[in-house]
């Protein structure tokens, strides 16, 4: 396998480079399902604490802010890191996934859409458990990925692992994480039809 740095900036120059026309592509995609997946499994009153990872341009950002939670962005593209507080006024943080300095039990809620699937397979336990601790106790991990069949690699300029449902559970509970539920996107379609599997997880006591 590659480098995992080497993945990373080389996915990341990709983003940068295609920042504008992703946005464009993707601003208004409906996520409503995940956005309300993580929130239903929040305990406690609102407002919530929320983590977008890999925000991307910051649609979802504006959207938590709209519903009235305190959201905090995170994206290793320099570019979309700019443009996400421009587009939602929210704090954005530039890392990158493997080298994540996030601050001790901050968080009620990670929303994770369309991002850790970019982590390569030897670097993800240590990526979720960084995540595990930046949640406050009881906080929930919302993640949703393309689904395959435990295969990685590169799909042109970007790098990617794609896991069945039962790979990622091993891998999400050996962080420190129990499983809430998980649905397969978009939804009322065939199963083969779903390529997208989400899945909502607590942080263990």
């Amino acid at each position: 396998m590659d480098d995992i740095g080497q993945i990373t900036q080389t996915t990341l120059a990709h983003y940068d480079r295609s920042a504008q026309q992703f946005f464009e592509g993707t601003r208004d995609h409906d996520v409503s399902q995940n956005i309300a997946a993580l929130l239903d499994a929040i305990e406690g009153a609102p407002p919530f604490r929320i983590l977008d990872l890999g925000c991307g341009p910051g649609r979802d950002l504006k959207r938590f802010t709209e519903l009235g939670h305190i959201a905090t962005g995170l994206d290793g593209s320099a570019e979309f890191v700019r443009m996400a507080h421009e587009y939602s006024g929210c704090d954005v943080l530039q890392q990158d996934f493997i080298g994540l300095r996030l601050p001790p039990e901050t968080f009620d809620g990670i929303f994770a859409n369309a991002s850790l699937f970019h982590v390569p397979t030897a670097a993800l336990p240590d990526v979720l458990k960084r995540l595990q601790a930046a949640l406050k106790p009881r906080g929930v991990l919302f993640s949703s990925n393309p689904r395959g069949n435990n295969q990685e690699g590169w799909n042109g300029p970007r790098y990617g692992s794609y896991h069945d449902y039962d790979t990622w559970a091993r891998f999400v509970t050996a962080a420190g994480f129990a499983p809430l539920h998980h649905y397969y996107r978009p939804p009322g379609l065939p199963r083969d039809q779903q390529p997208w599997l989400a899945s909502v997880w607590r942080k263990c006591e």
